[in-house]
């Protein structure tokens, strides 16, 4: 049976909010089958919605006529958001489609509403740094973590700011179907393998290290999409056609990173998207990010972020309501 998931949009909504997530569950439903997602979009009133930039999305079932369970509540954000809080009919409507819901999720500036409906009170949440003072602010019962791409409490899921409701419906692809059809969701769509919830938003992904050479930048994709594989120095200057004293040189010059620390740095960044997305015991993550065990995980876990596996995980599943 195909998941059901309700976006809700309002006037000067950012379209990337909708558009990003949506495009993720529908490549996920066509690679599914099934067992993939149906997407409904709804607002206060049906018709023409204008997003904040002009384009106007079509709208069938207004929010008091949605009815039935939902798997996925999906509120966008937008730079109207503000001003539409005291929106009774908006807030209120979202509370109710919450609880017909097995999970909410916001997008950027979309927290403010879930946190307006009480949805967010005692609860971890992000949102885009922009809102995040203003989140804070209205609401001190909501716990603010201005840095995180994605933060999961219990079945409340907020994301950062537009491109990051991307990762966040990848993160929900994953806890529904598992990592390997994410990966296949983001291969489709050209777009970095899942960022990790953890990575903060002021940083740049790892892959934005690219070298100027076209093999190079595709062997650095080869290597975050398969991190399990032997991803040795010998292996790679097989893979890029090189010798390994050359590509060893080319490689570090032009990533800023030697092979072996960028493999690393990917089986780190694989290992953190595993432990937020599943139940996973830390020998098997550590198996399938190709770290072999999990003494070898936990070294690389404090050399780069000074936390263990089992503590980072508690940040993303510490709470289920």
């Amino acid at each position: 049976m195909q998941r059901r998931v309700v976006i809700v949009v309002y006037e000067g909504f950012q379209l990337l909010d909708l558009a990003g997530p949506a495009d993720v569950f529908a490549l996920a439903g066509l690679l599914a089958g099934e067992d993939g997602y149906r997407v409904e979009v709804t607002a206060v009133r049906a018709g023409n919605v204008p997003a904040h930039n002009g384009i106007a999305t079509a709208v069938a079932t207004p929010l008091a006529d949605i009815e039935g369970p939902i798997d996925t509540l999906v509120v966008a954000g937008g730079l109207t958001t503000m001003e539409l809080l005291p929106d009774r009919e908006l807030v209120d409507g979202i509370a109710r489609l919450a609880g017909r819901s097995r999970r909410v999720t916001s997008v950027c500036s979309g927290a403010l509403f879930l946190a307006e409906a009480g949805l967010l009170d005692g609860r971890r949440a992000t949102t885009h740094w922009l809102a995040a003072d203003a989140l804070r602010r209205r609401y001190p019962r909501v716990e603010v973590d201005a840095d995180p791409i994605y933060v999961k409490d219990g079945d409340v899921w907020t994301s950062a700011g537009v491109t990051a409701g991307i990762d966040l419906a990848l993160a929900l692809v994953a806890e529904d179907h598992g990592h390997r059809l994410a990966k296949d969701v983001a291969c489709g769509l050209v777009v970095y393998l899942h960022r990790p919830g953890g990575q903060s938003q002021f940083s740049m992904p790892m892959s934005a290290l690219q070298p100027r050479s076209e093999p190079l930048r595709e062997l650095q994709a080869f290597i975050d999409a398969n991190p399990a594989d032997d991803l040795s120095v010998p292996a790679l200057a097989r893979h890029a056609g090189m010798s390994e004293r050359h590509f060893s040189r080319v490689f570090t010059q032009q990533s800023g990173l030697s092979p072996g620390r960028y493999v690393e740095r990917s089986r780190a960044d694989a290992a953190r998207r595993l432990l937020e997305i599943t139940d996973h015991p830390l020998e098997r993550v550590a198996r399938e990010t190709g770290l072999g065990t999990p003494e070898t995980l936990y070294r690389v876990f404090h050399r780069h972020w000074r936390i263990s596996p089992g503590a980072y995980r508690r940040r993303f599943q510490a709470k289920e309501s």
